[in-house]
């Protein structure tokens, strides 16, 4: 973070992209204000890299894209301009740099909507109607103020002060358009930020205007607060104010503790958030070799981003299943019985519900979550090779992951009781590489198809061919028979007999 730039050097920084003094040379010759306004200017400050370009005109914003890219093109520079006249902007693509253009405007808002009547205004005026401080900062580009500063609302006080708050009356802020609540969260997280007093009081009082904002809007906001460097803070501040219940009742019902003859259970809203910071403070999810593998196979999530994404998902809702599991047994406490599978009944739901993708991304998930409690279990008992086989076969190519979420999931207090589980996880992992490189599980099939077992037992598709390649597949997981056609070939007639089945030939060579 540097506060301290001059005017000077504002400009200095804007002069390392030309592109910056050719806006302001067309605005001169066009004879209007214009700014470069606010992310990108907050960036500067915050010395994070930024993406979005935002010049607001004090007249038309498509009027000088268009002139811009007339510049650029009689300069024979590469450059694409699109524009948007319902919304009054327009984009211009020149070379990497994208450019966003918008006319200065003022907005007024009807309750039940937050589309708001838009009329043509000043700086001032588009100051006015950003979200928060940090963002209502603007560097003028016109030649005579190039580097100018415009800090209306001490946004660079907030940053030293480390403080989220709005430009004018947070009421009005937030109730004009209630995705600001979000984002006021959303920064908080990303920044580490603290939410001012009054701002935070007006989330609550407003929180109910939160309904009338699309789920996408909302879960693009969700997913930026996952992606933060500690995204529990997100999700504590919105429980806090009270938007969770509203937006994600599911997580909102976690929290919470009681107790019975004394003995209460731990609030799983706050072990939840352990477990997510215990996965984004997690070494590399994998090797680059691994991870090039896992892409190859998970092409929808977009790389290694997506994978973390995703995996921050399987965190958060790894327990979203023990509120409607939670009972109280007299001889043992408070049970969680099955909670993993309820949570794996839930999550396609709760996709759904938060607009998140139905497609393999909410099936990863889904998985995690129904077998998180899996590696727990063989790494509380003896580790044999059949029941890691059998973790490895299921799990699949998300193994790597999988263990990753239940070491995470490992909170416990008791340090030798941690420490022990950990350890045995560690036998777990060793096992599975070993099994990995003996089984070659990825390529691996059943050596009996349903083909041959319909054509043996003289059978058409049933329920029992079914349970004979089951038996078959779990006879070689548990190392019981060997993994070839021949044992499995014996295997299956011995189970077959049990069933009452009969070969419909009384000579096979397979004997």
């Amino acid at each position: 973070m540097n506060l301290d730039l001059t005017d000077a050097q504002l400009a200095e920084i804007l002069e390392k992209n030309e592109i910056f003094h050719l806006i302001g040379d067309t605005a001169d010759e066009m004879g209007v204000e214009c700014y470069v306004v606010g992310g990108f200017v907050r960036d500067i400050f915050l010395e994070r890299p930024s993406k979005d370009i935002d010049v607001v005109v004090v007249g038309s914003g498509i009027a000088l894209a268009e002139a811009l890219t007339d510049k650029l093109r009689s300069m024979h520079r590469r450059s694409h301009l699109s524009v948007f006249r319902n919304f009054g902007t327009a984009q211009v693509k020149a070379g990497t740099t994208e450019l966003e253009f918008v006319g200065a405007r003022r907005e007024s808002y009807s309750h039940n909507s937050r589309k708001p009547v838009v009329e043509d205004g000043t700086l001032e005026d588009d100051l006015d109607r950003r979200d928060l401080t940090i963002n209502a900062l603007a560097i003028c580009l016109n030649r005579s103020r190039f580097g100018e500063l415009v800090d209306r609302f001490d946004g660079l006080l907030d940053m030293e002060d480390g403080l989220i708050r709005t430009p004018l009356d947070p009421d009005i802020t937030f109730s004009d358009d209630p995705l600001r609540m979000l984002r006021a969260i959303r920064f908080a997280t990303q920044l580490n930020f603290q939410i001012d007093e009054e701002t935070f009081e007006a989330l609550e009082r407003n929180k109910e205007r939160i309904r009338i904002i699309s789920q996408e809007r909302i879960i693009d906001e969700l997913n930026k607060i996952m992606m933060a460097p500690h995204p529990s803070k997100g999700w504590v501040e919105l429980n806090r104010c009270g938007l969770l219940p509203i937006i994600f009742p599911q997580l909102a019902a976690l929290e919470g503790v009681e107790t019975v003859n004394g003995r209460a259970h731990k609030d799983n809203f706050y072990h939840t958030l352990e477990v997510l910071e215990n996965v984004v403070a997690a070494p590399g999810i994998a090797s680059a070799e691994e991870s090039e593998s896992w892409n190859s196979t998970h092409p929808s999530f977009g790389g290694m981003a997506g994978r973390v994404l995703w995996l921050r998902w399987a965190a958060l809702l790894h327990d979203i299943g023990k509120p409607r599991s939670k009972r109280w047994e007299p001889l043992v406490g408070w049970t969680f019985h099955n909670h993993n599978f309820i949570g794996e009944k839930m999550v396609p739901e709760i996709f759904r519900n938060l607009k998140l993708p139905m497609d393999d991304r909410m099936k990863y998930v889904r998985k995690l979550v129904s077998l998180h409690m899996r590696p727990i279990v063989i790494a509380d008992e003896e580790v044999t090779d059949s029941a890691v086989r059998r973790l490895l076969f299921e799990a699949g190519d998300d193994i790597d992951d999988l263990m990753t979420l239940c070491e995470a999931d490992i909170t416990s207090r008791n340090r030798e009781k941690k420490a022990r589980f950990l350890d045995n996880f560690r036998l777990v992992r060793q096992k599975l590489k070993d099994l990995q490189e003996r089984d070659n599980y990825r390529t691996w099939t059943n050596p009996i198809s349903g083909e041959e077992i319909m054509q043996t037992f003289g059978l058409g598709p049933c329920r029992e061919v079914g349970d004979l390649k089951q038996l078959i597949k779990d006879a070689i997981w548990e190392s019981r028979i060997e993994n070839n056609h021949d044992a499995a070939f014996r295997f299956l007639l011995e189970e077959a007999r049990k069933m009452g089945l009969s070969p419909v030939a009384a000579d096979f060579p397979h004997e």
